[in-house]
């Protein structure tokens, strides 16, 4: 645990620097914009979806750079639908990683608009020519395809409207799997094929690899739920219980939490048989999964 612990925290210093590179400072005109969009994004945060698109691209290639630009737009697209999430028409929640949300901060409409420059600006990184080491622009292409894709009414968004739909009502298995397919696993579907791509991935290091990520996407989001239930608030820092509050449907909601942990288990064992191809490569990916299981925040 303590080896992962390390390593978590190296690979997103490296994010974090990244991120800093990209991002205009907060004196460009207008300055309250830039202000909004870097409170968001240095509010802190697991850098899961950055660390996954470099820790792919590392299990098939020793060229892991060549995806930091690919790291850096999923993790402001990410950021962008938290702040978008935090909204008081969508979740209107007060807290976001043990801070003031960014629309209590900066107001509605600030909110508003620094989510949606995160997002172009995903796209303006994606698209930069001056990728490191030079990748083939149709797998640029690609890999700007599979993000936005990803994003939109088919991946994330398409996942959040059925959140939202849902609400309040008795939902079945099938539509609580796509809603956690969509809204969360779809990025992470996205970073572990985006890294896989810009690594050089064979078709067959990309199917599995795939199939990494999207049971990978559901053992993180079932854990997710079972930590609004027996999470420590200080530590998570967002309020627990919020997805009762909201009347969302989880899976403790709809199997009790002893299944809920079972199936987690048994989700994360299956993410981890996908990597049997990559031997020690993979070791970082077998610990993190891993370590999904047992964090606490």
């Amino acid at each position: 645990m303590n080896w992962i612990k390390q390593e978590l925290a190296q690979r997103g210093t490296l994010i974090n620097q990244a991120l800093e590179n990209y991002l205009q400072t907060e004196e460009i005109y207008p300055p309250v914009i830039h202000q909004a969009m870097r409170y968001s994004v240095f509010a802190g945060g697991k850098r899961l979806r950055p660390i996954l698109v470099l820790a792919a691209a590392e299990v098939v290639s020793n060229r892991p750079h060549r995806a930091l630009p690919a790291a850096v737009a999923l993790e402001f697209i990410h950021t962008y639908s938290l702040i978008h999430d935090d909204l008081p028409a969508m979740d209107n929640d007060d807290l976001r990683r043990g801070r003031p949300t960014c629309h209590k901060v900066y107001g509605e409409a600030v909110a508003i608009l620094a989510g949606d420059a995160l997002l172009t600006q995903a796209f303006e990184v994606l698209s930069d020519t001056a990728f490191p080491d030079g990748p083939e622009s149709t797998i640029v292409l690609q890999v700007i395809r599979e993000i936005a894709q990803a994003a939109g009414t088919l991946g994330m968004i398409g996942g959040q409207v059925v959140d939202l739909a849902s609400e309040g009502q008795q939902i079945d298995l099938p539509t609580l799997t796509y809603i956690h397919q969509h809204k969360t696993g779809a990025l992470i579907r996205a970073a572990v094929r985006s890294g896989a791509l810009l690594g050089g991935a064979s078709a067959d290091e990309l199917l599995a690899l795939t199939g990494y990520a999207e049971a990978f996407g559901l053992a993180f989001q079932i854990a997710d739920d079972i930590l609004d239930v027996v999470g420590n608030e200080a530590v998570l820092g967002k309020p627990v219980g919020s997805d009762a509050r909201n009347e969302k449907s989880t899976f403790p909601n709809l199997f009790g939490l002893e299944r809920s942990q079972e199936m987690a288990r048994e989700t994360a064992e299956k993410a981890i048989t996908c990597l049997a191809r990559f031997g020690d490569r993979a070791r970082f990916l077998r610990a993190l999964t891993q370590y999904v299981l047992e964090r606490d925040s």
